[in-house]
């Protein structure tokens, strides 16, 4: 096992981007707490950002940098607590950091903040992105410019509570079971095309359906192997967009495949087996010709769930554009 990318912090939820021919990470920033694990993740107390960059993937970890803080709770009039993973992009020579938070009614938001350079410093909008809800924000840049945000978690971070309709809160399905009797099929992600400023949603949020290749049918709620839980990402090769995810409770980092950003997609396999800790949160980057999957355990603070670190690994496709870990022959 490789030893963790960054040791002077405890790190998590990486999410990872090539800017300027530097690697940039995006990570959530872990601190000691008192607060007892439970479903509705209270422990994960984060309460600023830092941005790292690298020039080299390769062992020993020499050039991490570590550019300091970037945001605080503090700096956005509309958060509570808890920032949790965060999310960047590039559009137009302007670096927007999308985050989930909790308002004043502990009602999860997700904001922006903008910046002139990838490592910051990033100023916050006054409020979230209007109809945004739930957590882990992933940012993704087309080809032809148009972007796109997709989100959402299970148990703490609310997407169950709003089995409804997008804009219908109900604080009594907070529990970390669906409500059974109105859903027998997996509760989905959400993506909104992002307006030509990056701050704003051009349109409505969309389910974002993964159905299982042997069906055509979207994934069952009780299959915990499969289904989405947390964690988003997206990346694209080859004209084909891949979209990522943890299975929560299962701990998988799995993926599905479409010929659209906005899907259905299919899904294709696993990526990463279960690590040390309880949440998998992910990206995936390519990084002068190859690809690399960020990730994060306890390794450092040695099984301490809510102390993570951040990992990374070198990842590659075969022939029909499956993501393996082992490089083909």
């Amino acid at each position: 096992m490789s030893p963790p990318l960054i040791t002077h912090l405890y790190t998590a939820d990486p999410s990872a981007h090539v800017f300027n021919g530097r690697v940039y990470i995006y990570p959530s920033h872990d601190r000691e707490t008192d607060i007892a694990f439970n479903d509705n993740g209270d422990q994960y107390d984060m309460a600023d950002y830092h941005v790292f960059s690298t020039s080299s993937l390769e062992l020993p970890y020499s050039d991490v940098v570590d550019h300091g803080v970037v945001l605080r709770t503090e700096d956005v009039p509309w958060v509570s607590k808890q920032l949790w993973a965060p999310d960047a992009a590039e559009k137009d020579g302007k670096y927007y950091l999308y985050f989930p938070a909790r308002d004043k009614e502990g009602i999860f938001r997700i904001g922006v903040a903008v910046g002139d350079t990838p490592e910051g410093p990033f100023t916050a909008d006054p409020e979230p992105i209007r109809g945004s809800f739930s957590i882990d924000p992933a940012s993704f840049v087309d080809a032809d410019g148009a972007g796109y945000l997709y989100f959402g978690g299970l148990w703490g971070g609310q997407l169950q509570c709003y089995q409804g309709g997008n804009d219908k809160f109900d604080a009594s399905w907070q529990g970390p079971k669906e409500p059974s009797g109105l859903n027998t099929k997996a509760l989905l992600p959400k993506v909104a095309k992002l307006g030509t400023d990056m701050r704003s949603f051009d349109g409505e949020v969309q389910d974002l359906f993964i159905v299982a290749p042997e069906t055509g049918e979207p994934i069952e709620a009780d299959d915990h192997d499969r289904r989405f839980f947390e964690a988003a990402w997206m990346h694209k090769r080859n004209g084909i967009y891949y979209f990522s995810y943890s299975t929560g409770d299962t701990h998988f980092l799995v993926y599905a495949t479409s010929s659209s950003p906005l899907g259905p997609f299919t899904y294709r396999g696993r990526i990463l087996e279960p690590v040390l800790g309880w949440t998998t949160h992910h990206s995936i980057v390519e990084f002068e010709g190859r690809w690399w999957l960020f990730h994060h355990d306890c390794e450092l603070s040695k099984g301490v769930d809510h102390l993570r670190c951040v990992q990374v690994k070198e990842i590659f496709y075969d022939r029909e554009g499956r993501i393996t870990t082992e490089k083909p022959v």
